[in-house]
């Protein structure tokens, strides 16, 4: 198994429970194609670097897994159709 940090900016808009159910679905989906969450890093609300459908700020998550490599690929198809999600990135992290 692989291990990969989904970074998945989430709209301001959003109330804190809609915010959280967001994020809860992005883990969901990663243990339905079978990867395992190990950690999920809220950094906050944070001013985006250039506006994005009208937003100038945005919550920022950084999420890590582990799981096979044809897990990404699927998960990246689920969070594409999400409209809370502004814009995600999946980087596959270096072996310690």
């Amino acid at each position: 198994m692989n291990k990969y940090e989904f970074a998945v900016v989430v709209s301001a808009k959003l109330e804190d429970e809609d915010r959280a159910m967001t994020v809860e679905k992005v883990k969901e989906y990663i243990t339905r194609f079978g990867g395992n969450v190990i950690d999920v890093d809220e950094k906050g609300k944070t001013k985006l670097a250039y506006e994005i459908q009208k937003m100038n700020e945005a919550w920022y998550y950084f999420i890590k897994f582990e799981a096979g490599a044809d897990v990404p690929a699927q998960v990246e198809d689920k969070l594409r159709i999400q409209e809370n999600i502004i814009r995600f990135l999946c980087v596959r992290l270096d072996e310690e």
